[in-house]
């Protein structure tokens, strides 16, 4: 039985993302980076995350370095602060904080989580059930049936810190990339099957190279090779360990560049440059998730002067580090009328 993140831990967190400014914390969180700033006034900054999400503390100033001295990332520390804003950024001013023996925490507090994965794994498992080519299927079954990679996938982040950073994320990314590439390749008379396979492959290397116990980090492997060329070792050695291997030589091939051709994020390169069609699709359907995470949720700074009609989002950048904004205008629909703006994340069709 896949793991399901949603039953791991019943615990209530802050909530890192809406909190409002003011209010009080007490409790545990992991470090997730400590930064050193600044040389005339040097100062410390630290980046503190539960399964909610992450804040960045105010600084710590030299007067105050000592009480952050020895503390790295991956340390989980008991810290007593408030919800605090400057320069419209979030962030936790702290006022005591501990370091505590990591042997007695319970990780599935302190890492971001996408819930329930139940969802997205119907979607998968549908999606996979219409691939109709004997030797496309098998090759896919081989990962999506094997309870043990399940396990792991279904855990597993997209990224350590950008896009879809949570237990579970890769789940949610895949999905959304194979909604998206399904959609792209019809309109563009791509082989649909191949890219449906190809986007639910496309990450499989992350359940090698990514690792989550203690903190989202790269493995050994990860940090020499890559997610992208694990994930192609990965899906031949899985195709060459069966009796009677489930597709061709040739086939093989096309289906390890559909992975090796997949970066999702600046400044990441993929160890090749898109060569197929198919290929093309997943590469654009996988950037446009990744840059389009959790915008759609974010918190807004407020709604701006009268009249104003864009809304600008607290603690999200673009791709090439520009502000954005959510528009404000209504468009002169009903009240009554909901926007349609959830479908396909996660059921599909």
């Amino acid at each position: 039985m896949e793991l399901r993140t949603s039953e791991r831990s019943t615990r209530p967190a802050i909530d890192l993302t809406h909190a409002p400014l003011g209010e009080r914390v007490q409790e545990p969180f992991v470090v997730i980076a400590v930064d050193h700033r600044g040389i005339d006034e040097p100062f410390t900054v630290l980046t503190l995350g539960n399964r909610t999400g992450r804040i960045e503390t105010a600084p710590f100033w030299l007067k105050d370095l000592p009480r952050v001295t020895g503390i790295v990332k991956g340390d989980v520390a008991q810290v007593i602060g408030e919800i605090a804003s400057y320069h419209d950024r979030r962030q936790l001013k702290v006022s005591s904080l501990r370091v505590l023996p990591k042997d007695m925490v319970d990780w599935a507090d302190l890492l971001p989580s996408i819930g329930d994965t139940g969802p997205y794994w119907d979607a998968l498992d549908r999606w996979r059930g219409k691939i109709v080519r004997p030797r496309l299927r098998a090759v896919i079954d081989l990962f999506f049936s094997d309870p043990e990679f399940r396990q792991r996938f279904g855990v597993c982040p997209a990224s350590l810190n950008e896009h879809h950073a949570a237990l579970g994320g890769v789940l949610v990314h895949t999905v959304e990339v194979a909604r998206i590439a399904q959609t792209i390749a019809r309109v563009c008379h791509a082989e649909v099957d191949v890219a449906m396979a190809g986007a639910l492959l496309h990450d499989i290397g992350k359940t090698e190279a990514y690792r989550w116990s203690g903190g989202f980090d790269l493995s050994e492997r990860g940090a020499l090779h890559g997610p992208q060329v694990l994930g192609a070792d990965l899906l031949a050695q899985r195709v060459r360990s069966m009796t009677v291997p489930p597709c061709t030589d040739q086939e093989l091939a096309f289906l390890q560049h559909l992975v090796l051709a997949q970066a999702d994020t600046r400044p990441h390169r993929s160890p090749v440059v898109s060569a197929t069609l198919e290929a093309l699709v997943i590469h654009h359907a996988d950037r446009a998730s990744a840059q389009t995470a959790g915008l759609a949720g974010a918190p807004s700074l407020g709604m701006g002067a009268p009249g104003d009609l864009l809304i600008t989002l607290a603690n999200v950048r673009g791709p090439d580090g520009q502000q954005l904004f959510r528009g404000a205008s209504d468009w002169g629909a009903s009240p009554s009328i909901e926007p349609d703006t959830k479908e396909g994340r996660p059921s599909g069709s």
